[in-house]
């Protein structure tokens, strides 16, 4: 058995950017010699998930206004309160309590077939990182298992 991994760095735009990285995945896999296993895609954040999908414009903006509508900005979050919040606060902490709340409907991870050294995918599938708070640099781990 071979395991390859690999991380891949985004500059995401903005909320709700959605950056199609399909390619990177199967030239990964490509690369990788390994005809028959699983790649698993991992997302190293808490407010920027992964979605397997179909690339239509239409349907990526039927996607935003949906994930805006579950998690509005303007209803308060606890999270939200600094004076109240003494976890995890860091010294430029951003207010996004919209942004995990998005997170709880969206994995952090993939798991995909390779088959005779091809990412299986259905027709219209793609791979998409999700930027659900503002712009930044964000990293996704690729980790191929298989023979």
């Amino acid at each position: 058995m071979k395991i390859n991994h690999k991380t891949i760095e985004f500059q995401t735009k903005e909320e709700l950017d959605f950056i199609d990285f399909t390619q990177e995945a199967q030239k990964f896999v490509a690369e990788s010699n390994i005809q028959n296993g699983l790649l698993n895609i991992q997302t190293l954040h808490t407010t920027c998930l992964l979605l397997l999908n179909e690339n239509e414009p239409l349907l990526l903006r039927d996607f935003k206004k949906h994930l805006s509508m579950i998690s509005p900005k303007d209803i308060g979050y606890e999270h939200d309160d600094l004076s109240k919040r003494t976890v995890n606060v860091c010294q430029d902490e951003c207010i996004n309590g919209h942004s995990h709340c998005k997170a709880v409907h969206l994995p952090s991870n993939l798991v995909l077939n390779i088959i005779d050294n091809k990412l299986q995918l259905g027709q219209w599938q793609r791979v998409f990182l999700i930027e659900l708070d503002r712009a930044r640099i964000r990293n996704v781990q690729l980790q191929i298992i298989g023979e």
